[in-house]
């Protein structure tokens, strides 16, 4: 079976687009999704020669989840190994560091010092952070929350010691997290890649070359200049 058959089977793309993370895909005042995520599915749509399809997700875990159900033929997604056993991922497209806010009144310093026993951590259950954070962490623990929104109303309330995210979404919202204080370094780098059900060998390849020029040409580091979003980097060859 060729690429488009693999990617395209019902003769459009249909792209499982993830609201969730809005570095990469945002909604304007008409509701229209636009950003880093749009401009690349388009571009894939226009080299295959078929339409696109949108399918849209609050959650990046909902994406995921509908791997294997036929629902969508491609997502981006962060690129994690619990999800590698349902899908199968381009090489990496960008990156983006994660970390952690405490209160102001707590005395941890860095990162690495936040796992610690009694600590526990609000983090969106299935964002690819939270997922790395259940293998990772040896003594804190995590308070799995439906979305971000949900970790900063939990986090005022003082119920958690910290907040997990992506450090740029953490540095956006930090006018709604008074008390809280933004640590120095990262707990992981998330790598975002192109995502497909697995078994589909012929549309690996075609991925694998595609994200190869994408890179090589700047597109995504162009798509992430014209959309202004600090903090995601693009991947450089």
């Amino acid at each position: 079976m060729n690429a488009i058959n693999e990617l395209a089977p019902t003769g459009k793309l249909r792209a499982g687009m993830n609201l969730g993370n809005n570095l990469f895909t945002r909604k304007n005042d008409s509701g229209e999704l636009f950003g880093v995520s749009v401009d690349l599915q388009q571009e894939l749509a226009k080299r295959l020669g078929v339409s696109l399809e949108m399918v849209i997700y609050d959650q990046p875990g909902q994406v995921a989840d509908d791997a294997t159900k036929g629902v969508w033929d491609i997502a981006i997604l962060a690129i994690e190994k619990t999800r590698a056993k349902t899908i199968s991922f381009s090489p990496a497209m960008t990156e983006i560091e994660a970390g952690y806010v405490v209160h102001q009144t707590s005395t941890l310093k860095s990162t690495e010092e936040v796992d610690a026993k009694g600590m526990k951590i609000a983090a969106p259950e299935k964002a690819g952070y939270e997922l790395y954070l259940t293998s990772a962490l040896k003594n804190a623990a995590i308070v799995r929350t439906k979305n971000f929104g949900a970790s900063i109303q939990i986090f005022n309330e003082n119920k958690v010691d910290a907040i997990a995210g992506l450090k740029p979404n953490l540095i956006e919202s930090m006018h709604k997290l008074p008390e809280g204080k933004l640590l120095q370094g990262n707990f992981m780098t998330v790598n975002h890649g192109f995502a497909i059900a697995l078994g589909k060998a012929a549309a690996n390849n075609y991925l694998q070359n595609f994200v190869k020029e994408l890179i090589e040409t700047g597109f995504v580091a162009r798509s992430i200049e014209k959309h202004h979003i600090k903090g995601l980097i693009a991947i450089s060859h």
